[in-house]
């Protein structure tokens, strides 16, 4: 106990290190210190009395340049800037369950400050990489498209790659009221204010579940807060893991996280690079997703990151790059969407890396087979609307235009609804099976 306490009190810093302002200019500020790292947050005085948080992103022998995290109107030449304890850590702990906070961990559900919580400092993004291990559990989402086409394992980090309006927000909230783990964290980036409280009011109401907290930044929010509030959701998604848990974090959305590390980037000074994204956006995203996973000895984040498309096609850079990180990816259609298929999944575009590992025998083959069936009709698809395709032509086309209708019937599932896994594996053996006689 004697050691403990001599520890704790070595890695204190009685210190007190302050600089002064030396420059305003947007939403930048200079100071010529505190002694800081890159990273560290700083509190600069005002002349009303109301400091101002402000994350340090440059660091220089003679100055630093500091982001603030809120409006920075009060602060003026020569204030004083002292480097913040406080948040330079997060919060973690149980007393977050069932809550609602900010990216500084402060409570927005209005209610008191969370009891038997604690602080930790910021961790190694790569710490305990070779105790990484692959995904073997299958994990239920009552959602027939991915449990029996596109399994999500636990520990398993997907995208949801979709342009707007094509139903990605309603399929997160369903997705995280009815996954199965032991806590949810939805971490909203950029989230229009009242996305952010139907989310939480939706949680808040469900009678059972996994215990639910959401970490937001809305879109008026600064860049840094933005930021932040995934490595709050992140530093809690480790704290659960390293006590065994599985924990399901939803990052929605990395697009939006992308422009907030691009505006750091920008107020740092880095170069703009493909389509004005700066080098610190492509080295950032592959170490949050990195942080996910399953752990050896028990305990995984299983990780779902939206990622919002300019086109359909789904060819800018960050699709790209997320794409290339991540152990599959669902992409939303908008030509779905428009005949009110929802959840309007692609399945035949969309791809589950560890779909073999988690399926058996027998469902692994029911996947296939459907994947088999909505490749044939997408490459007769053109002449089949356009009338050119004869019946007979083709026995695998002819098959696929007559199972396709029940097959999207199949898929097609409201929101309210929990599929049982196993009622649906018997629905989908007899669909291709017996085909339409049995639709």
């Amino acid at each position: 106990m004697t050691s403990a306490l001599l520890r704790n009190i070595a890695a204190q810093d009685f210190a007190e290190y302050r600089g002064r302002v030396t420059r305003l200019s947007g939403a930048r500020i200079e100071a010529d210190g505190p002694l800081s790292r890159l990273g560290d947050y700083c509190e600069i005085e005002t002349a009303t009395g109301d400091d101002v948080l402000a994350e340090v992103v440059v660091v220089e022998p003679e100055r630093l340049i500091l982001m603030p995290l809120a409006a920075s109107s009060a602060v003026s030449l020569g204030g004083r800037v002292v480097a913040s304890q406080r948040f330079s850590r997060f919060i973690v702990g149980d007393g977050l369950a069932n809550r609602a906070l900010d990216a500084l961990g402060r409570p927005i559900d209005g209610q008191a400050d969370p009891a038997d919580v604690e602080s930790i400092e910021r961790r190694s993004v790569l710490a305990a990489a070779l105790d990484r291990v692959t995904p073997d559990r299958r994990i239920t989402t009552g959602l027939r498209a991915i449990d029996m086409l596109l399994p999500i394992g636990e520990g398993q980090r997907i995208g949801i790659f979709a342009a707007s309006g094509v139903g990605k927000t309603s399929l997160v909230e369903q997705l995280s009221r009815q996954i199965e783990c032991d806590h949810v964290i939805l971490c909203l980036v950029g989230e229009r204010g009242r996305e952010v409280e139907a989310l939480w009011s939706g949680h808040r109401d469900k009678p059972a579940g996994a215990a639910t907290t959401i970490v937001a930044a809305t879109s008026d929010e600064s860049a840094s807060m933005r930021v932040r509030a995934v490595e709050q959701a992140l530093a809690m998604a480790e704290h659960w893991r390293g006590k065994g848990r599985h924990v399901v974090l939803f990052i929605d959305s990395v697009t939006r996280l992308a422009l907030a590390l691009r505006e750091v980037g920008l107020a740092a000074g880095e170069p703009p690079t493909l389509r004005a994204l700066t080098p610190n956006v492509f080295s950032a995203l592959p170490k949050i997703v990195e942080r996910c996973g399953a752990i050896r000895g028990g305990g995984a984040i299983t990780a779902i990151f939206t990622v919002l498309s300019e086109t359909d096609d789904v060819d800018d850079p960050i699709v790209e790059l997320m794409k290339s990180l991540l152990d599959g990816h669902v992409i939303l259609s908008r030509r779905l969407a428009e005949k009110v298929h929802f959840p309007a999944i692609d399945v035949g575009s969309s791809v589950s890396r560890l779909a073999s590992h988690l399926l058996d025998g027998d469902a692994l083959d029911l996947s296939r087979q459907v994947q088999t069936i909505l490749a044939e009709y997408a490459e007769a698809r053109t002449m089949v609307e356009s009338g050119i395709y004869r019946k007979g032509s083709s026995a695998a086309i002819d098959r696929a235009i007559e199972i396709i209708p029940l097959l999207n019937e199949f898929l097609r599932q409201p929101a309210s609804e929990h599929a049982d896994p196993g009622a649906a594996t018997r629905q989908l053996r007899a669909l291709l099976v017996d085909g339409p006689t049995h639709g």
